[in-house]
């Protein structure tokens, strides 16, 4: 998959996202749960994991089980659960180690993959907290367009510094737009988010764009995927520290 092909994919998933959080509810844990499926089936090929199935059905379980955690949590922090499902999940990948029949060849390796796998496919339970924290729906919205502007910058032929200086400032701007027309919160705050998503964006974008294995439509799916559900953590915290 072509890096303009999976800019625009990541752009149209962030903007699913932002739709989802202006709807509110529901419906940004429904495509919290599709993203960290999505990273599941992508990231072991990504990564060229030893075990594929057993990788995946790790992530996933993580993945879903850290956005229900946050979705059902009574009150805040919504958080907290997320240490108990990371933790089990850890235990689920020495687990998947052990049903291996294939001489468990680099072990090291497909624990460690499969373990970093689950704890990006966590982190997208940040939409969700965020979703919920009271005045935080308009930070889904802000922190959502700002990753689509960015993610879409990334396709146009800007090489280097001036490309991640473009992505970041554009999906500052996007923020700030936001801010300025969305209520709880403002423009300078809206800034602040966009431009931390454009750093994200931009360094995710320098990290895996020269990979062999995204010349596959399987593991593009994880890298398509990855920006969406890293940012949600990311939306989560500057969030909490901007807005409150």
């Amino acid at each position: 998959m072509q890096l303009a092909t999976r800019a625009v994919v990541t752009a149209a998933l962030a903007a699913v996202v932002a739709v989802a959080g202006y709807l509110g509810g529901l419906a940004v844990t429904v495509v919290a749960v599709l993203l960290a499926l999505a990273l599941a089936v992508g990231w072991p090929s990504l990564t060229g994991l030893p075990f594929k199935p057993g990788s995946s059905a790790v992530i996933g379980l993580g993945g879903v089980g850290a956005v229900l955690a946050v979705h059902t949590v009574a009150d805040q922090p919504y958080l907290r659960d997320l240490p108990v499902v990371f933790a089990t999940a850890i235990l689920l990948a020495f687990v998947n180690e052990l049903l291996r029949r294939d001489g468990r060849v680099r072990m090291v390796e497909s624990v460690a993959g499969t373990v970093t796998g689950t704890l990006l496919a966590v982190a997208v339970a940040g939409w969700v907290a965020i979703g919920r924290t009271p005045g935080g729906e308009p930070l889904v919205v802000a922190g959502a367009l700002a990753l689509a502007i960015g993610s879409a910058v990334v396709a146009l032929p800007l090489h280097g510094w001036l490309g991640s200086i473009a992505t970041t400032l554009s999906a500052g701007a996007a923020g700030a737009l936001v801010g300025a027309v969305l209520r709880d919160v403002d423009t300078t705050a809206g800034l602040l988010l966009g431009v931390a998503v454009g750093v994200l964006v931009s360094s995710l974008h320098v990290l895996f764009d020269r990979l062999p294995a995204l010349e596959r439509p399987v593991p593009a799916v994880a890298a398509v995927v990855l920006p969406v559900t890293v940012t949600g953590i990311l939306v989560y915290v500057v969030g909490r520290v901007l807005v409150g």
